[in-house]
């Protein structure tokens, strides 16, 4: 099949796979925020940081090492699947000897062993997600995205809406959502066959340890980024009526519509990581990054523009201001979230250069530039701008991430950017955001006329791709 076809394939499986699962991930918001004050849903935030943040830890990130080697036919199966479970048991094993550690954190009191439960079931998830990728089973990796949601909605309403358990109720639904995925993963899939202690292969343990270990610090670098904004927001002092945990709450509410952007991405990304490392060695790479890249650019910037125009509307949507009156201020803080998703966005996709080339260190240290900046950021624009002053950070961030990489990716794959169209996009992003910010006369008529200046400039790319794809089909 053309690499084309394969990729525009893949990703509408992908696409109905994560659609209906992404959609319902955002309704579950509604729920939270109709069921957790601010307050709550702001350490309900810290604890799935904290677990996001250990897991890549816990598992070596040879999850990422599965589906690097697991395409390719050269390696086998049996030796991969292998490896990666026994590291991520090694893991997993000196977490739990840890694990008391938990209770020192304070917005972890009470929570540590489900915290444990959490990770442990993430990570059999993702093991078990990740190789089904590897092996080609595109359809049952979609799947598995609604069940996965579903089981999660379903676990929702009984432990938060049911049996109003708060955040413990929803720590429960994850493990218990993840627990169902991995068990339904390994029974279609067949996965025991593909694990014994007679497979175990130091050499290829070495092999994807070399590649899987940079992308720890890459990893936790992502999300002290994030979670630094939380942090700062929850502990520090400021000038502002909302500080510490409502503070955390309501940043963590802004940021939930920006993760529209990101789900468009994500879907896009699952196929696109797989179609780079298979055309790896392929003659005409920096033509196919060149035509993708175009096309996934234009996207993302009229989806982007689209969510800011729409921000007020979509606020009200997905969470309840009945519940928590604070939350009716949250999308003032969403727009230049929206932004800074998009910065992170393009990284995301620059990050397959690093995944083909093998690369990964240099990955760590663009991620590690842009985890400082924003520590750095967030200690002197929270003092002064609050709330805002971690949006600011965030963009700031992964806008130097993003430019960084875009300079080092071009070196190990040379491939096209329209840098002055790129500009004026970014420009009249953030025109939007500080009209939605300060709303001044007129501004329906400001985010209007940016929307169709977005839209206008960039459908073009997206049409000449469709264009192309089709007569690739009629060929």
């Amino acid at each position: 099949m053309d690499k084309y076809k394969k990729l525009a394939s893949n990703t509408i499986i992908f696409a109905i796979g994560s659609f209906g699962a992404k959609i319902l991930s955002f309704f579950l918001v509604r729920l939270y925020t109709t069921y957790i004050d601010s307050a709550g849903f702001g350490i309900k935030e810290l604890i799935e940081t904290t677990a996001n943040f250990l897991i890549p830890v816990v598992t070596f990130s040879m999850t990422d090492a599965v589906v690097r080697y697991g395409l390719r036919k050269e390696y086998s199966k049996k030796k991969i699947f292998t490896s990666a479970a026994i590291m991520i048991m090694i893991g997993l094993t000196i977490l739990a000897l840890l694990s008391p550690l938990f209770n020192l954190v304070s917005y972890l009191d009470g929570y540590g062993f489900l915290l444990y439960l959490y990770i442990f079931c993430s990570c059999f998830r993702s093991l078990c997600s990740n190789f089904v990728r590897a092996k080609g089973y595109v359809k049952l990796f979609a799947a598995d995205g609604i069940f996965t949601t579903l089981m999660l909605l379903i676990f929702n309403l009984i432990f938060i809406a049911g049996l109003e358990m708060g955040v413990k109720g929803f720590l429960i639904s994850v493990i218990l959502s993840d627990l169902s995925s991995g068990i339904m993963l390994t029974l279609i899939a067949k996965l025991w066959n593909y694990f014994s202690f007679k497979e175990i292969d130091k050499e290829m343990i070495k092999k994807m340890l070399r590649y899987s270990f940079p992308l720890i610090p890459t990893a936790l670098m992502w999300l002290i980024t994030g979670f630094s904004d939380r942090i700062f927001l929850r502990y520090m002092d400021y000038p502002y009526e909302v500080t510490g945990e409502a503070a955390t709450g309501l940043y963590s509410a802004a940021s939930k519509i920006p993760n529209l952007i990101a789900m468009i991405s994500t879907i896009f990304y699952q196929a696109w990581n797989m179609s780079a490392i298979m055309e790896s060695k392929s003659d005409d790479l920096s033509e196919f990054y060149t035509k993708v890249y175009k096309a996934y650019q234009s996207v993302l910037y009229m989806a982007a523009a689209w969510l800011i125009a729409l921000v007020i509307p979509l606020s009200a949507l997905f969470l309840n201001y009945d519940h928590d009156p604070l939350y009716r201020t949250a999308f003032r803080y969403t727009p230049l979230l929206v932004v800074a998703v998009l910065m992170m966005c393009f990284s995301q996709f620059l990050s397959s250069v690093y995944n083909v080339t093998k690369k990964t260190k240099n990955s760590f240290v663009t991620s590690a530039v842009s985890a400082t900046v924003n520590i750095v950021l967030n200690i002197v624009l929270i003092k002064r701008l609050g709330i805002q002053g971690a949006g600011v950070a965030t963009l700031c961030s992964y806008l130097v991430c993003y430019l960084i990489r875009l300079v080092d990716c071009r070196k190990q794959i040379p491939f096209d950017v329209d840098m002055v169209k790129a500009a004026l996009n970014f420009c009249v992003l953030m025109l939007m955001c500080i009209v939605v910010i300060f709303m001044p006369v007129g501004w329906v008529d400001y985010l209007i006329a940016g929307t169709v200046y977005i839209t206008v400039a960039n459908f073009g790319a997206v049409l000449k791709t469709l264009k192309k794809f089709l007569d690739r089909r009629k060929a």
